[in-house]
């Protein structure tokens, strides 16, 4: 039996209004109490996990310590928290489904005509208190994917509902967040669509404890008032998450609004006095670091900035421990690719470069071009995954001179395959959650770039590739300077770097060290990098 509190966030009018943003303000406002808290995603799309997913579709794939490929909410989760996530923290319609068919056909419910209720609700149910049981949470903070109404989330939001009656109203909390647009004719703001969505959550039987209301500027009071007034509930319990300058911002206005205490007391723990020192120095230096440094972000997925999300935010931790302001220059590769943009005239002003992550052959040529200009130019430089990959490509064929030289995956009747897929990956007949996935110790090479941020003989970062650097073409590699610098305990290469005096800073890594980047403790690579760009000695 748990002993945990259970607090479920839900949406209405439209996606992305901020429910993720919310979850995690709420869960560090109870952690910063003493509290121990966890997050539940919850999608209600019938992919199993987010792994397959195309990010201009969905965003970046946040994957956990234990491999789990999810919803980019969990890097929120994570990076407010502090605390390392599993992929039972992200629960989807697929994975419930998935589990409900096959206790059918194992005849666990023998005799029984399977329906939506009681036996998909009690699947959600019993993953949710999985989660509380597992960890040993004070408060899980489950956040309902989506918007009230639609048909796919029903089911989960009656399993809240169910949740409500069974542990009982002290242990138990909704708050629903709306957007309240206005209008830009008359500056006025509208309460009807956050009406409508609370009227909408009570058809299915779900009475809102609070309403945290979205908005462009800070909520005026008669808009307060009518939405009090419609939820049923105290203007107090009234809360408005208005635009600001960094997410990061957000649990401060909701802790100045009296979230933190109200919902700690609603839910009979001790409301005490939150310890927010930490956050609101990290928020000052995020916002008052001055010293620009331009970035270019080079990759395939830039119309869409969630693609890079975790990159994106590992960035502003390194930049504000630092002192220094990230100013991104995103680089589509497909532009640099079909001569759309020249790489000398847009790398021309940058202080440094992160070669972006991304499947598949489209802009590879593009990037590879990138990388040329990057090394023979000595802008320092950051490649993660496959742009670790495209490093090793780029060096094969103009340094070491063998033409032709490619990854498998782009080319695979390559003569020189410096990148091949990993020997385990070559029986896989399925591709979701089938690669090389989580975190794995890397062993550290002294005297180097990598042990030098890092400050450490062995490390632990995440994964999530199927090809890797093919061993064999390590020798001609080192014999023109990339040499590597981090290796895996079965021989893998982990980390390639150019130690040649003239580059000031150029890593490669094959992991994500993006995932495990904290505002209060922010990712070594990343900090290295922004370092050099700056020529701050560390």
């Amino acid at each position: 039996m748990s002993k945990a509190r259970f607090v479920f966030v839900t949406g209405g009018v439209l996606s992305s209004v901020g429910k993720g943003i919310i979850a995690a303000s709420l869960g560090l406002l109870l952690s910063s109490r003493g509290y121990s808290v966890g997050a539940v995603k919850i999608d209600p799309y019938i992919n199993v996990d987010a792994g397959t997913m195309n990010p201009y579709a969905h965003g970046e794939v946040f994957v956990t310590e234990d491999g789990g490929e999810t919803d980019l909410d969990l890097g929120h989760y994570e990076r407010f928290l502090n605390v390392n996530l599993t992929r039972k923290h992200n629960i989807t319609t697929g994975q419930v489904y998935f589990s409900v068919i096959m206790k059918e056909r194992r005849g666990e419910y023998l005799g029984q005509t399977v329906q939506i209720i009681p036996h998909v609700t009690e699947e959600i149910k019993s993953r949710v208190r999985e989660v509380a049981v597992e960890t040993g949470v004070d408060v899980l903070v489950v956040e309902i994917g989506g918007t009230v109404g639609d048909i796919e989330g029903l089911p989960f939001l009656e399993a809240a509902r169910q949740m409500r009656l069974e542990e009982g109203f002290d242990r138990t909390l909704f708050i629903h967040v709306a957007l309240a647009p206005e209008l830009s004719t008359t500056g006025e703001q509208k309460t009807k669509p956050v009406q409508h969505s609370i009227q909408e959550l009570r058809r299915i039987g779900v009475q809102p404890d609070m309403v945290v209301v979205r908005t462009r500027r800070p909520l005026e009071a008669e808009a307060r008032r009518k939405i009090a007034l419609y939820a049923t509930l105290p203007e107090s319990h009234v809360f408005n998450s208005y635009d600001v300058d960094t997410i990061y911002r957000v649990p401060l206005i909701l802790e100045d609004q009296g979230l933190g205490g109200l919902v700690a007391r609603r839910l009979g723990l001790r409301e005490g006095k939150p310890d927010l020192s930490e956050w609101r120095w990290f928020v000052d230096r995020l916002v008052s670091s001055s010293r620009v440094v331009r970035i270019a972000m080079i990759g395939k997925y830039t119309k869409l900035k969630d693609s890079y999300i975790s990159i994106v935010e590992a960035l502003k931790h390194a930049g504000a421990h630092l002192g220094l302001k990230p100013e991104l220059s995103w680089i589509e590769a497909t532009d640099i690719e079909e001569s759309r943009v020249d790489v000398e005239s847009a790398l021309e002003e940058v202080n440094g470069a992160i070669v972006l992550p991304g499947f598949g052959k489209r802009g590879v040529e593009g990037k590879i071009k990138a990388i040329k200009h990057l090394r023979e130019n000595g802008i320092p430089t950051l490649g993660i995954c496959f742009g670790l990959q495209l490093t090793v490509v780029e060096a094969a064929r103009n340094l070491v001179g063998l033409e032709g030289a490619h990854t498998t995956e782009v080319d695979p009747k390559t003569p020189h395959p410096v990148i091949d897929l990993l020997p385990e990956q070559k029986d896989v007949d399925r591709l979701g959650g089938t690669m090389r996935l989580g975190a794995s110790p890397i062993k550290l090479v002294a005297d180097t770039i990598a042990y030098r941020v890092y400050k450490a003989d062995v490390v632990f970062e995440r994964h999530r590739h199927r090809y890797e650097v093919n061993n064999k073409y390590l020798d001609v590699l080192e014999s023109v300077g990339l040499r590597v610098s981090g290796w895996s305990p079965r021989g893998l290469v982990e980390i390639m770097e150019y130690d040649r005096g003239e580059h000031p800073f150029y890593l490669g890594t094959q992991f994500h060290p993006e995932f495990k980047s904290r505002p209060l403790k922010p990712s070594p690579p990343f900090t290295g990098f922004l370092a050099s760009t700056a020529g701050i000695e560390l």
